[in-house]
């Protein structure tokens, strides 16, 4: 991969002029392959397992379009970036789609020109400690010393917090995310700090003894995970907006990877708008008439894809429930 958006992304101020993206949609299909960026190890999100098998919820995001796409969800190149290179890389086209656990915000929407797909995990950040610092709540940390990454939102999140709060702390900030873990781990700094779904991926896989660390119950702010494309190409948008959300809405009519076969045969409406079976949606998208079939097929529901990758972080599904069993997860109808 060129450095040169890098670059250029670091002497504009982190932005770059977005690459021509009406031709995004036509590429990939030429190319044969989805370029998807991911996060560099975030266990649950993205990493690659000890054979470099690449898994992970964001992972299946991008798996799921690739199956739209080609009836193949291992077409798909993974890019594994850091929060630095993250938004460079969508904006110079040197990837497709950006799936790396991001919140959608006004500035990366509208200053960065991207478009957000739909929100695969709504989040919040938290803090993690060490059970021995004796704290039980986030107002105990005044004057604490905080691990954050550079380059995150979350890096400002916290220091409004603090400082709506008259609190101060002493940030210790680090770009490389595996660095960051051994500073907190080694002791360098009292809390820990970033979604609080990357606390309990990092207090499970990375601690060696995660009882001896407590995330804290307070939630500072709103951080909505989806994945991202570059203004300018509708029409991709689309097909990436639209490959998440049949994977919430196959969940809705219980639709699984194990009966989408059988269930495609149902005399539902429902079901056989959703599988292919009539009328033909997936020519509306440019996509193959059994598009939705293979991401279900090949991917999973959104609740298996969940269960698959964060189930084993102890993470239930809370607000990532669906809408019908008081969760925010509402898909908006295949029809």
């Amino acid at each position: 991969m060129s450095p040169l958006p890098f670059v250029l992304a670091a002497a504009l101020g982190g932005f770059v002029a977005p690459a021509l993206a009406g031709t995004t949609f036509d590429a990939v299909k030429q190319r044969g392959a989805l370029r998807c960026g991911v996060n560099v190890s975030v266990p649950g999100f993205s990493s690659p397992d000890s054979q470099g098998h690449w898994q992970g919820l964001d992972v299946d995001v991008c798996r799921a379009v690739a199956a739209a796409v080609f009836g193949d969800a291992g077409k798909v190149e993974f890019v594994p970036l850091n929060a630095q290179q993250r938004f460079a890389a969508l904006q110079s086209g040197e990837i497709d789609m950006l799936s790396r656990n991001t919140t959608w915000t006004l500035t990366r929407d509208a200053e960065l020109k991207l478009d957000f797909g739909p929100v695969v995990f709504f989040d919040g950040q938290g803090f993690m400690v060490a059970k021995a610092l004796g704290v039980s709540r986030a107002g105990q940390l005044d004057g604490a010393s905080v691990c954050v990454q550079s380059g995150t939102s979350t890096e400002q999140s916290v220091s409004d917090w603090f400082r709506a709060r008259g609190m101060s702390f002493r940030p210790v900030v680090m770009d490389n995310f595996d660095e960051l873990n051994k500073a907190f781990f080694a002791g360098r700094c009292d809390v820990y700090t970033t979604d609080r779904s990357g606390l309990a991926s990092i207090r499970m896989t990375m601690s060696g003894k995660p009882d001896d660390y407590l995330i804290l119950p307070d939630m500072i702010s709103k951080e909505p995970l989806a994945p991202a494309v570059r203004h300018g190409d509708q029409d991709w948008a689309d097909v990436v907006r639209w490959s998440v959300m049949v994977l919430i809405e196959a969940e809705e009519l219980g639709v699984t990877s194990a009966n989408v076969a059988e269930k495609r045969d149902s005399a539902d409406p429902a079901l056989g708008r959703l599988l292919g079976r009539t009328p033909d949606l997936g020519q509306a998208l440019g996509l193959p008439q059994d598009w939705a079939f293979q991401a279900i097929r090949q991917v999973g529901n959104y609740g298996e894809v969940y269960q698959r990758n964060l189930g084993p972080l102890g993470l239930d599904r809370g607000l990532n429930a669906l809408w019908t069993q008081g969760g925010l997860l509402y898909a908006i109808p295949a029809r």
